[in-house]
């Protein structure tokens, strides 16, 4: 599939609010892989866990547990299964870019292990133009990027940390890998 084509995968399980999510993350993905001279494979690279990333987000929980079921997801909160069971399907039918797998498996709690497509999809995810919250921030954050890779992914990284304790959730160990691996 060339860069810049939306089409998600038929095994997708995503209503239209997602889907419209999935193709602006995949969309900035494109662009800063398009401003930065990527080369081609990383270019596809991205792309791909931009379509991949949410492909299960709207699947049935009981059909997220099969596929994570002897993972280390296997007891995580429902809201987090997607990208795991994502990346579990994925090597199921041949993908075996690790950087590709780390990066959906680990989406939405990051990790330190990461190349830079687990971190430019952890960023996309967070900066897409289409979610409401401190717009301006995060779209200076988007448009920074390009130039300054590593400052922006420190910054996404304290962000999403702040949001997760503030709201009480869970800290995974990868998310606490991932902020010691950048502070």
């Amino acid at each position: 599939m060339a860069p810049n084509a939306m089409r998600l995968p038929d095994w997708a399980q995503v209503g239209d609010k997602r889907r419209a999510h999935i193709e602006r993350v995949t969309a900035l993905l494109d662009r800063w892989a398009h401003e930065m001279h990527l080369a081609s494979n990383d270019a596809a690279a991205w792309h791909d866990v931009g379509l991949w990333h949410d492909a299960l987000r709207d699947a049935p929980e009981p059909e997220l547990r099969a596929l994570t079921a002897s993972g280390p997801f296997s007891d995580a909160p429902p809201d987090v299964l997607h990208g795991p069971a994502a990346a579990t399907y994925l090597e199921r039918h041949g993908e075996s870019r690790t950087g590709v797998i780390l990066a959906v498996r680990y989406h939405t709690v990051g990790n330190p292990a990461w190349d830079r497509t687990g971190r430019a999809l952890f960023m996309a995810d967070f900066l897409e133009p289409g979610r409401r919250f401190q717009q301006a921030d995060r779209a200076f954050l988007a448009a920074q990027l390009p130039r300054d890779f590593d400052g922006v992914f420190r910054q996404v990284v304290r962000m999403r940390l702040e949001w997760t304790l503030r709201e009480g959730k869970a800290l995974f160990p990868e998310s606490v890998g991932l902020w010691n691996s950048v502070r």
